[in-house]
């Protein structure tokens, strides 16, 4: 993709498929020209989710779309855990572990945004990641 994109839909961008679920980076710098953060759709499986991690050098922010889960976020002064569902938005600061697990019958999906971009293509190389491409690329 050379030609950066203003207008992205998920059928324009590959999908990052994992055994706990789906993400389309909409906004990262392979994508669109945005220079401080990536922005993309994660859709987690009934009873799935992306377990305990941390992005070293970035914060995120989680926005539910659609679903309900069990959001966790490590700070410093204690554990914090919570069902989430759509309307929430969850604020993740740099380097602290975190999860969020779909506990509902149906798909969780989330709008995920790192500042600075970076997290999205470590995801890219992570072991068991299958890459679909895109369908309108």
């Amino acid at each position: 993709m050379s030609e950066k994109k203003t207008f992205v839909q998920c059928t324009d961008v590959e999908t990052q498929v994992f055994d706990w679920g789906r993400l389309n980076w909409l906004s990262e710098p392979l994508v669109t020209a945005a220079e401080h953060f990536s922005c993309g759709v994660v859709e987690l499986a009934p009873g799935k989710g992306h377990v305990r991690h941390n992005h070293p050098y970035s914060e995120e922010i989680l926005y539910v779309i659609e679903g309900r889960g069990i959001q966790t976020v490590e700070l410093a002064s204690g554990t914090l855990e919570k069902e989430i569902g759509p309307g929430e938005l969850v604020h993740i600061p740099t380097a602290v572990y975190h999860s969020t697990v779909n506990n509902g019958d149906g798909p969780m999906k989330l709008i995920a945004i790192y500042a600075p971009f970076g997290p999205e293509a470590e995801l890219r190389k992570m072991e068991g990641v299958r890459i679909e491409k895109a369908l309108n690329g």
